[in-house]
C-alpha cells in the first residue's frame, strides 16, 4: 500500500482485515444454508397445507396439529436459527375462524379486514412484496458484506484499498448482475401465498377451470414454451390486461433473449423452436408496453413533459418486471442482426421510456446501445430512423441532465460512425448528421452548452496542430472525423438559426452565438496545409460554410480561399495526360499522389472552383452591393485567364479556361442588372432599412447569375443520378456474381463428396472380391 493511504486504513488492514474476510466467508456459507433450509421448510409447509385441504370438503383437520407441540420436531440448531418468536396457539386461530356467524344488530367489535379472494391478476400482483418494508428490509439487513453501490463508492474514495481487496479477496467484489431479475421469480412464488383466503367463497365450476388452466403453466419449472402457451398469454394480456400473464411473458422473454448462451444461468422457460421464438418476440414487444400503460398510465402535457406515479404501490410492485424486461430488450439489441426484428425491438423501447426516467443507469446503457445501432455503418436507413426516434423521444421527455447525456453520446456516436467515409457510406453519414442536428434544437440552453464544448475541442486540436512543429501533427485535423464534425455544426446552426425557425419560436436562437467560432475554426482548418493534395478537403469545408451562410444570412468571405486554389501551380502549369478515373470530391478529402499534375485532376479542381464561386455569388445576387462585391473577383479572374492563356507558360486547358470565361460573363451581367435596379432607388446608403428591403421578395432565379446557377444545378443533379444508378447496377452485378460463385463452389464440393463416396464403395467391393477369392 502507498504511504498516502490513511493511517486507520493501514491499521485495519494489518490487524483486522484477515479476520473480517474470514468471518464474511463463514457468514455467507451460514446464510446460504439457512436460505436452503427455509425454502425446504416453506415447500414442505405448502405441501402439507395442500394435502390438508384435500381432506373433508377442503376443511383442514381439526385435531391433527392442534395438540401437537410446536417445538416437538425441532432440534437445537433449528430452534436457535428460527429466532425467539413464540408460535401462535393453533386453538385460538381455529376458534377465531369458527366465528363466522354474524352477531346481533347494533354495535359490533372492530375486526381485522378480511382479504377478498379476488381472482383478478391486478389485485394479486399488487399485494406481492417487492423487497420493501419489514420483509425485504430484514433480509437485506441480515446480508453480510457490502452492496454494489457501497463497493463502487469505496472504489472511488479509496481506490488503493479496493485494489487490495480485488487482489486478496475477489469473492467480496463478486455480485450477481441478475439479482434484480430474481425478484420476478419471488413475485411469482409469493403471489399464491398472499391469496390464501380467510373467508371461503364458493367458486363456480367455470371459474375453477379457468384458474386451473391459468396456473398449469406456472407450476412447471424450466418448462418448454409452446405456441399454445403464447396464445393463452396473448389473450390474457390483450383481453384482460393480466399482470400474471405479463409476468410469465417477461420471464419467457428473458430466456429468449439469452437463448443459445452458455452463461451458467438457469431460466424458468426454455425455447427450442424458432417459430415459437419469433412468436414470443412479437407478443412481448407488442403487448408488454400496452399492459404497462393500462396499469400505469402515462400523463403527458402539451409541453412534452410526462408524468408517471412512481410513488404508487403498483409502480413499486411492477419495478422488477420493468427492469427485467428492459434488461432483456437491451441484451437482445446487442445480439440482433435482422433489420426487421431490430427495428421492432427499437420501436418497443419508445413507450417504455417514461417508466425508465427514474432509472438513470438503465437509461444510460440503453442510450449507448441505441446510439451504437444508429451510428453503425451496416445498419439500414429505416432502422437508423427508428433508433433516432427513440433518442428524440428521450430528449423531449428527459430533464436537462439526461438531455445533455443523450447529446454527448449522440455526438460521440456520430464521430465514431464517420471514421471511414466512402461512396457507399456517405449517404448514411449525411443521414446521421441531419437527424442528430434536430436534437440540438429541443433544448437550446443544453444545446448551446454542449455545442460550445465540442467546438472548443475542435479549436484546441487546430491550435495544437499549428503550434506543434511535428511532422504529422496536422493529422489530428486533416481526417474525416474532423471534417464531419465541422460539417455537423454547420448543419445544426443552419437548421436552428434560420430566420424562418427563429420566427416560429419568436426570438433569436441561442445557437447563433456559435456561428462565429465555427466559421473561424473552419477557415483556419482549410488553410492549415494549402497544398494541392488537400484541395478536396478545402472544397468540403467551403460547402459547409456555404450552407451556413445560405441558411442564416451571414456573410462569410469565401472568394479568397477559392482564388488561392486558382493561383496554385496545379492550375497554372500544363497538366500531364492521364487515364485515371475522375476523382470523386464528395467522398475524398485528399488526392492521391498519382492524381497530382494530371489533366483529370486539373479539370476536376477547375470545375469545383467554378461551381463554388457561382454558388457563393448567387447568395448575394439580389444584394444592392453585388457590383462592389463581384468587382475584385472579376478583376482577379481576368488576370488569371490572361496568365494561363499564354501559349508558352499557360496551362493549355481550354475546358477549364472556358468555364471561367462564362462565369465572368454571368457576374458582369448580374452586376449590370443590380446597377440598373439601384439607379431607381431614392434612399442613401446609410438607410439600413432601405438597403435591406432592396429587391426583397424578388426571386433569385430570375437574376442573370441565378438563372445560370439553376441550370448548372440541374445538370449536376442529372449527372449524379446517372452515377448513382451505375453504382447500384454495379453492386447488383457483383452481388449476383458472388452468389453464383458461392452456389458453384457448393455444387463442386457436393460433386467431390459424391465422387469420394463412389470411390470408397468401389474399394469396398474390390476388398470383398479379394476375400471371396
Amino acid at each position: 500500500m502507498a504511504k498516502s493511504t490513511k493511517k486507520a486504513t493501514r491499521k485495519f488492514e494489518k490487524n483486522h482485515l484477515k479476520d473480517v474476510l474470514e468471518k464474511r466467508r463463514a457468514g455467507a456459507k451460514i446464510k446460504q444454508r439457512q436460505q436452503i433450509k427455509a425454502k425446504r421448510q416453506a415447500r414442505n409447509a405448502k405441501d402439507a397445507e395442500f394435502m390438508g385441504r384435500r381432506g373433508e370438503d377442503g376443511e383442514p383437520e381439526k385435531n391433527g396439529h392442534a395438540k401437537e407441540d410446536a417445538f416437538g420436531k425441532m432440534n437445537v440448531d433449528d430452534f436457535f436459527q428460527g429466532g425467539f418468536e413464540i408460535p401462535e396457539n393453533p386453538a385460538k386461530t381455529s376458534k377465531s375462524k369458527s366465528r363466522s356467524v354474524p352477531e346481533k344488530l347494533g354495535k359490533r367489535k372492530r375486526t381485522e379486514p378480511e382479504e377478498e379472494d379476488n381472482d383478478s391478476s391486478e389485485a394479486s400482483f399488487e399485494e406481492a412484496p417487492v423487497m420493501s418494508g419489514s420483509e425485504g428490509g430484514s433480509e437485506a439487513g441480515d446480508e453480510i458484506g457490502m452492496s454494489r453501490d457501497a463497493m463502487n463508492a469505496l472504489a472511488e474514495k479509496d481506490p488503493e484499498f479496493y485494489k487490495y481487496l480485488k487482489e486478496n479477496d475477489p469473492e467480496a467484489l463478486e455480485f450477481d448482475e441478475d439479482a434484480d431479475l430474481l425478484e420476478v421469480d419471488e413475485l411469482s412464488a409469493s403471489e399464491d401465498e398472499l391469496k390464501k383466503p380467510k373467508k371461503k367463497q364458493k367458486k363456480s365450476k367455470k371459474a375453477q377451470v379457468e384458474e386451473d388452466d391459468e396456473s398449469d403453466v406456472e407450476i412447471k419449472d424450466e418448462a418448454e414454451v409452446t405456441k399454445e402457451m403464447i396464445t393463452k398469454w396473448t389473450e390474457a394480456m390483450t383481453e384482460k390486461q393480466s399482470l400474471r400473464a405479463l409476468r410469465q411473458v417477461v420471464l419467457a422473454f428473458r430466456a429468449a433473449a439469452h437463448v443459445n448462451e452458455d452463461d451458467g444461468k438457469d431460466y424458468k422457460y426454455t425455447i427450442s423452436n424458432p417459430d415459437v421464438y419469433h412468436e414470443l418476440l412479437l407478443t412481448t414487444l407488442n403487448n408488454v408496453p400496452e399492459v404497462l400503460n393500462h396499469h400505469l398510465p402515462v400523463k403527458e402535457t402539451t409541453a412534452g413533459k410526462v408524468r408517471v406515479s412512481t410513488e404508487s404501490k403498483k409502480f413499486k410492485t411492477l419495478t422488477p418486471l420493468l427492469k427485467s424486461h428492459t434488461s432483456s430488450v437491451h441484451h437482445l439489441l446487442t445480439t440482433l442482426s435482422d433489420p426487421a426484428t431490430l427495428k421492432l425491438t427499437l420501436s418497443s423501447i419508445t413507450p417504455l421510456l417514461p417508466y425508465l426516467l427514474s432509472f438513470k443507469k438503465v437509461l444510460k446503457s440503453i442510450v449507448k446501445t441505441v446510439v451504437d445501432i444508429w451510428s453503425d455503418v451496416s445498419t439500414t436507413e429505416a432502422t437508423r430512423i427508428t433508433a433516432f426516434l427513440v433518442l428524440r423521444r428521450l430528449t423531449v421527455i428527459g430533464d436537462p441532465g439526461l438531455r445533455e447525456a443523450v447529446l454527448k453520446t449522440v455526438y460521440q456516436g456520430l464521430i465514431k460512425g464517420s471514421r471511414t467515409t466512402s461512396i457507399h457510406t456517405i449517404q448514411g453519414i449525411n443521414l446521421m448528421k441531419n437527424s442528430a442536428a434536430e436534437l440540438w434544437g429541443i433544448d437550446q440552453e443544453v444545446g448551446y452548452a454542449t455545442g460550445f464544448t465540442f467546438i472548443r475541442q475542435l479549436a484546441i486540436h487546430l491550435r495544437n496542430s499549428i503550434t506543434n512543429n511535428q511532422k504529422e501533427s496536422y493529422k489530428t485535423v486533416y481526417n474525416w472525423q474532423y471534417v464531419h464534425s465541422l460539417d455537423f455544426w454547420s448543419c445544426v446552426m443552419s437548421e436552428h438559426c434560420s430566420p424562418v425557425k427563429e420566427a416560429e419560436i419568436g426570438k433569436e436562437s441561442q445557437l447563433r452565438l456559435l456561428i462565429y467560432p465555427t466559421v473561424q475554426v473552419t477557415l483556419g482548418a482549410m488553410r492549415l496545409i494549402p497544398t494541392a493534395t488537400y484541395f478536396p478537403l478545402r472544397f468540403q469545408m467551403i460547402r459547409s460554410l456555404l450552407r451556413l451562410s445560405r441558411a442564416t444570412g451571414t456573410y462569410i468571405p469565401l472568394a479568397s480561399a477559392l482564388l488561392e486554389v486558382l493561383n496554385s501551380a496545379e492550375m497554372k502549369k500544363p497538366p500531364k495526360p492521364s487515364t485515371l478515373k475522375s476523382l470523386d470530391f464528395a467522398s475524398n478529402y485528399k488526392a492521391q499522389k498519382s492524381y497530382l499534375r494530371t489533366r483529370v485532376y486539373q479539370d476536376g479542381v477547375g470545375e469545383q472552383v467554378a461551381e463554388l464561386l457561382s454558388e457563393f455569388f448567387v447568395l448575394w445576387s439580389t444584394s444592392i452591393a453585388f457590383p462592389e462585391l463581384a468587382l475584385p473577383v472579376i478583376v482577379m479572374l481576368k488576370r488569371w485567364l490572361k496568365e494561363v492563356g499564354n501559349k508558352n507558360s499557360g496551362n493549355k486547358n481550354n475546358k477549364v479556361n472556358s468555364s471561367f470565361v462564362l462565369l465572368i460573363q454571368k457576374l458582369e451581367a448580374n452586376s449590370k442588372f443590380i446597377e440598373e435596379k439601384r439607379a431607381k432607388v431614392d434612399f442613401a446608403p446609410n438607410n439600413r432599412a432601405g438597403v435591406e428591403g432592396f429587391l426583397k421578395g424578388f426571386e433569385w432565379e430570375k437574376t442573370p447569375l441565378g438563372a445560370f446557377v439553376a441550370g448548372q444545378r440541374k445538370q449536376r443533379e442529372e449527372k449524379a443520378r446517372l452515377l448513382e444508378e451505375g453504382r447500384r447496377e454495379e453492386e447488383r452485378k457483383r452481388k449476383l456474381e458472388r452468389e453464383k460463385e458461392k452456389s458453384t463452389g457448393d455444387s463442386d464440393a457436393d460433386m467431390e463428396d459424391e465422387g469420394s463416396e463412389a470411390k470408397d464403395s468401389e474399394v469396398g467391393f474390390e476388398d470383398d472380391d479379394e476375400e471371396n477369392e
